[in-house]
């Protein structure tokens, strides 16, 4: 479902950013189904690589290298 948040669009300014969305979509169907399955993940957005085996130490801004990786 697509929903316009702001702005008041055009039909036609709505018609062309519906035509984007689902090329894309269609483009994406077709590789996948090219390469006989789902498209693996990039290696960015794996959550594993955000977990450290090493616990940051304490001090100013600790709290802060607790989540992002280095």
């Amino acid at each position: 479902m697509i929903k316009v948040v702001r702005g008041n669009p055009t039909p036609e300014e709505l018609a062309a950013a519906l035509a984007v969305v689902q090329a894309r979509a269609a483009a994406t169907a077709a590789a996948s189904a090219e390469s006989g399955g789902p498209a693996v993940p990039e290696g960015w957005s794996d959550p594993s690589r955000i977990a450290r085996s090493v616990r940051p130490r304490p001090g100013p801004r600790a709290w802060a290298r607790s989540y992002w990786p280095v």
